[in-house]
């Protein structure tokens, strides 16, 4: 790449409705770059151009509110045009501290085929337990999208590369677009990096959010639901950055060993819980013959352990888990359980049987999937935890 400058780097501080706080976050921005961007996201509780009027720090303004991700897709819009090549965005309710921008500098000179995130450090005052089993809750389902392990999805504290996100379809407009970016990034081709940054959290009487705990959440779980079955569809994604990969190569490997798979450092105990209830899902389901090619179709698109997802099946072969769904189903159609004379007409009504066998796996397949799920995620705690008390 050429020659890195601070020049080409735009600081966004996208707000709404934080006139306390913008204004010295905002100049905190501009004494460590030249260009500095806030976007006011229909604010009415201060007039910021006027607050900006002795500055050089422009000011874009969305006449009503339309959310955090349609702000950061102005803003990127508008840094486009002017050429730059970073847009480092800043949260503009004075959680970030502007002094940390140059943490970021080196990794910006090194590439521009990845995203930088600034992973806040949760161990001060007054962090909310929200915050903190949000993060990791979004970490998780970001892993499952698209395989990649961060610190924290959820830091608003990022440098994006402008002319390959400008590339990318980008449909969330309020607190989804911050992950949505991210999963569509690493299947673009772009790597995501962190970077230790502090962070400040007022005490909770002080504190100003905008996120509504129902709303917002419901939209941040319709948006992974979306990643993750868009993440499930067989056609491959655009790839803005050309990077080899391995994939094909890791299903071919024999499964040796599925206890050093529960102990794999890259993966945790609820991302092996759900490998676990995923195989015994599919395995459950009449796929005759296609049980292990749908359970490495799914688990590699969704990044989970083929090993463990692949042998647990065994679980569920044939009589007794197929057996139990037939006989389930056969009750659901007629009222009463298999009888002595079904059974001896059983080759004659195969045909029906199956469907009893597909209506049967449909209550069967997600109860077994959910039992071998905790299972295997409380085994694999508990076997964490044991490694960890030894290497003490």
């Amino acid at each position: 790449m050429s020659e890195f400058s601070t020049d080409s780097i735009w600081c966004v501080v996208p707000v709404y409705n934080n006139g306390a706080t913008v204004e010295l976050v905002a100049r905190g921005c501009r004494k460590h770059l030249e260009h500095v961007l806030v976007v006011d996201d229909g604010s009415t509780d201060a007039d910021l151009p006027a607050v900006f009027a002795d500055s050089d720090i422009e000011v874009v303004r969305h006449e009503t509110n339309q959310g955090k991700g349609r702000a950061l897709l102005t803003a990127l819009s508008h840094v486009h045009r002017q050429g730059g090549q970073w847009m480092i965005t800043v949260d503009a309710d004075g959680q970030h501290c502007p002094d940390d921008i140059p943490l970021f500098f080196p990794m910006l000179g090194s590439s521009v085929e990845h995203i930088v995130i600034g992973a806040r450090d949760f161990s001060g005052e007054h962090i909310p337990g929200g915050s903190k089993f949000g993060r990791k809750f979004s970490n998780f389902w970001i892993k499952l999208e698209c395989g990649v392990k961060i610190s924290d999805s959820q830091s608003g504290f990022r440098a994006y590369p402008v002319e390959l996100l400008s590339q990318m379809k980008l449909k969330g407009s309020r607190y989804d677009f911050e992950v949505e970016v991210l999963s569509k990034s690493v299947w673009h081709g772009l790597s995501l990096v962190d970077v230790p940054i502090s962070v400040h959290y007022p005490p909770p009487e002080e504190r100003i959010s905008h996120f509504d705990q129902w709303k917002d959440n419901v939209r941040l779980s319709g948006r992974h639901t979306l990643l993750v079955l868009r993440r499930l569809l067989p056609w491959p994604h655009k790839k803005l950055v050309k990077r080899d990969s391995n994939d094909w190569k890791e299903l071919l490997l024999h499964p040796r060993n599925v206890l050093a798979m529960l102990l794999k450092e890259n993966s945790s105990p609820a991302e092996l819980g759900v490998a676990a209830g995923v195989g015994l899902l599919l395995a459950t389901l009449p796929l005759i013959a296609c049980h292990t090619i749908a359970i490495l179709y799914v688990s590699t698109k969704l990044n989970l352990n083929r090993l463990l997802a692949v042998n647990v099946q065994h679980l569920c072969a044939p009589p007794f888990v197929p057996a139990a769904c037939i006989a389930l189903g056969f009750y659901m159609r007629n009222g009463h359980w298999l009888g002595m004379q079904e059974l001896k007409n059983f080759v004659a009504d195969l045909h029906q049987h199956l469907l009893n066998w597909l209506l049967g796996s449909l209550v069967l397949a997600p109860l077994l999937a959910i039992i071998g799920g905790v299972i295997v995620y409380l085994i694999a705690t508990s076997v964490q935890r044991k490694r960890v008390v030894s290497n003490v």
